[in-house]
């Protein structure tokens, strides 16, 4: 396997040197955000992690190799090729295989972060359950990944436009804890409560690194979420977002959108209904996980 990771001169040096190293997905920069903001956003929050003592490792299929560390150029191809494919499990044998570009998702990023030893990624929201599940079973493969891959996933929650109370049921049923940063409560993406609670609440990064240590020296395989809320300033008010959600949803099942084109179906017209704020809202939201994430990796590795 490790014949598929190509690792940049940058990661390649942190490895060799034993610096920690923060995982970056590419599926924000590719079907997160338009053109140009997500490859800026992308150089921003890699500065953040850099700033923060930690070596930031955006991760994409390019040519037939998991990509671990991305150059400027290659940042440009994934932010402006409009048939760069959505990467998750599923599909990274056949995105390798044919040299495809691919972009990976939260649960592609955990596997390709897991083999490159890397533990701590950070992202914006992870996927969940979607709302009706019950007859669809649209349930996100990231909660299958966090319950089988041992990566510390920092991000703002799960996106409200998910059922957030049962996908975190299905956490728990698979062993997946849960913490927050700051508060009790589990973020909810675009505001700072979801009206659910996290399982437990850690503010600092020595005290989740020695939860997160402890947690796979006892051999409890499986991620674990670190959930973060957008900072106050720039939170959506609760009533507005569910009200545009609500109608963004409604405009996917007339339209028949399904599947992997579902959230950036979602995300692109909740920027459309706010005018740009949700946008600005997920951009500071990553900045804030980025600053979380490179702590939690430089407590991890003292």
């Amino acid at each position: 396997m490790q014949s598929f990771l190509l690792f940049s001169p940058e990661v390649a040096a942190a490895r060799a040197s034993g610096k920690p190293v923060v995982a970056l997905e590419s599926t924000i920069i590719s079907h997160g955000m338009p053109y140009p903001q997500n490859v800026q956003t992308a150089r921003e929050v890699e500065k953040i992690i850099r700033d923060a003592g930690a070596v930031p490792a955006t991760i994409a299929i390019i040519g037939g190799k998991i990509c671990v560390g991305l150059s400027d150029e290659q940042l440009e191809l994934l932010g402006s090729s409009p048939d760069a494919m959505k990467v998750s499990r599923r599909d990274l044998a056949y995105v390798l295989s044919t040299g495809k570009l691919g972009a990976t998702t939260v649960a592609a990023t955990m596997i390709c972060a897991r083999l490159a030893g890397i533990e701590v990624f950070v992202t914006g929201g992870i996927g969940g359950v979607h709302r009706g599940a019950e007859t669809s079973f649209d349930i996100s493969a990231d909660l299958q990944e966090l319950a089988h891959t041992s990566v510390a996933v920092v991000c703002a929650g799960v996106k409200s436009i998910l059922d957030i109370g049962l996908t975190l049921e299905y956490l728990e049923t698979h062993g997946v804890p849960v913490l927050s940063v700051g508060r009790p409560g589990f973020p909810a993406f675009f505001t700072r409560e979801s009206g659910f609670k996290a399982d437990f609440q850690l503010d600092t990064p020595e005290e989740q690194a020695s939860f997160i240590r402890t947690k796979w020296q006892l051999g409890l395989a499986g991620g674990v979420v670190v959930s973060n809320p957008v900072p106050a300033e720039s939170a959506m008010p609760a009533a507005e977002i569910d009200a545009i959600i609500g109608q963004a949803l409604g405009e996917a099942e007339s339209q028949g959108v399904k599947g992997k084109a579902v959230t950036p179906f979602l995300l692109a017209r909740i920027k459309e209904l706010t005018g740009g704020r949700s946008l600005a809202t997920n951009i500071a939201l990553v900045k804030h996980n980025a600053v979380v994430g490179a702590r939690l990796a430089v407590a991890l590795n003292a």
